[in-house]
Parts: C-alpha cells; structure tokens; sequence
C-alpha cells in the first residue's frame, strides 16, 4: 500500500458525490481508473497514510469538541430564557442534571482532544492510542450532547427554523467519519497489548 498526490484534473480521475445526512460536509467517492503513474507522485507508505489519518482524527475530534461546546452553549441559554410554570426551565432539576452530564462530557472531550493534539504537535509513538481515543470520546460526546440540546429545546430543537437540528446532523456523521468509535476503541486495545 502507498499514498499518492494525484492531480485531480488528470484523464481518469472522476469524483462522485456522496449524498450525505450533514449537507453542511461535502463528501465524494474518488475513482481512478488508468491514471497514468507520471501524473501521480508517490508520498510515502501504509505508515505514512496512517499517520494522516491519525492526525485527521484528532482533528475531527477537536471538531467534535467545538460542537459539543456549542451544543451546551446553546442548551444553556434556553434554559435561563425559556420560561414554563412561571419560571425558566432551568430552574427544574431534570434539566440541570441534562445540562450537568452534558458539562462533564464537554471537559472530559476537552481533555482528550487537547492530549491528542499535544501527541500530535510533538510526533509521538502514542499518536495512534491518542487520535483514537479522542476520536472516540469526543464524537460521542457531540452526539449525547446534540441529543441532549434538541431535547431541551423541546419542538423548536426538531424544526428547520432552528440549528440544533444542524448540529445533530453533523454529529452523527462524525461518529461515521474515519470509522466508528467501536473501531477507535478496537484500535486502543491492540495499541495497548489487549485482544
């Protein structure tokens, strides 16, 4: 296995779109059929092309944080503003703890990502263990916490009219993207001397 540049205008090089649930993330399905070697210029081996995945996962997950981050944000200022029985609904327990357990996801998201980061600034043996692990973490993190922002927003979270929505959309894909979590934590058991 080697990794290649090849110009994507080259005779043979076609690029299929791939209808996706998140519109705001454009993906297509790259064919090459009898691209000729002189047009394409060798990058580097299987090691290479992992490392670039790798660090594409770290930066997916630093994404997923953003996401996730904004997604509290969001969640957060309805509640101090959306008012029920005369009071925000805020105030009623079941939405504080929604908004705590979303809290502690985001910091702990936060701390995988910034790990995963410092690895790969630093070109570390670990990047493998930390892009996975903060590829995992933090997608999933993205998907609870957009689930938890369109509950607490209620029927307004479910309509076009507003970006909760989006947001959803978009972690759902990223736990899809590069792999599943299931996958990442596979990869952190091997990594780590496990079965």
């Amino acid at each position: 296995m080697a990794l290649f540049v090849v110009d994507a205008r080259a005779p043979g090089v076609a690029r299929e779109p791939v209808e996706t649930l998140d519109p705001t993330r454009r993906l297509a399905t790259v064919h090459l059929r009898d691209v000729r070697v002189a047009r394409a210029a060798r990058m580097g081996s299987a090691v290479v092309l992992r490392r670039t995945i790798d660090r594409a996962a770290v930066a997916l997950a630093a994404e997923a944080l953003g996401g996730a981050e904004r997604c509290l944000e969001m969640a957060t200022d309805y509640a101090k503003t959306r008012v029920q029985f005369d009071r925000p609904i805020g105030s009623f327990q079941a939405i504080k703890h929604r908004l705590a357990d979303m809290l502690v996801a985001v910091e702990t998201a936060r701390s995988a990502a910034y790990w995963a980061a410092c690895v790969a600034a630093s070109d570390d043996d670990e990047l493998p263990t930390a892009a996975a692990l903060a590829k995992s973490y933090c997608t999933e993190a993205f998907f609870e916490c957009a689930a938890e922002c369109v509950q607490i927003h209620g029927g307004i979270g479910f309509t076009w009219e507003h970006d909760a929505h989006l947001l959803l959309k978009r972690a759902r894909g990223s736990l899809a993207l590069l792999g599943s979590p299931a996958r990442d934590r596979a990869r952190i058991a091997t990594n780590l001397g496990g079965s």
